[in-house]
């Protein structure tokens, strides 16, 4: 069976305080959050950085759906938490429309 895989970016607030919170957060993601990663169907993420720019890989069993992660989101009150925390330190990328954060990445090669 072959992974779905999928990249997503987001900008963080241009400001190095802020930023390197962010990072440590990240250092020590709360395990309510690494529990509704992997219950979604989510094997594999990871996120980059260069400057301000988020670059999140996902790899996802046949299960995983964007639509089903955000439901069970929407329905976790410690999921709520993390992100409310995290737009803290977040900003939408430019083409956003209202409401978007992590944004889908249009693949446009393969080797």
């Amino acid at each position: 069976m072959k992974a779905l895989k999928y990249c997503l970016a987001l900008d963080l607030i241009d400001d190095a305080q802020l930023m390197a919170e962010y990072k440590a957060h990240h250092q020590a993601v709360w395990p309510e959050i690494i529990q509704s990663i992997k219950e979604s169907g989510i094997t594999f993420l990871d996120i980059y950085n260069l400057g301000n720019r988020m670059f999140m890989i996902i790899e996802a069993d046949e299960n995983f759906s964007f639509e089903k992660k955000t439901e069970a989101d929407a329905n976790n009150p410690k999921v709520q938490e993390w992100e409310d925390l995290m737009w803290k330190f977040q900003q939408a990328l430019p083409c956003a429309k209202p409401g978007e954060k992590w944004m889908l990445m249009e693949k446009i090669f393969e080797l």
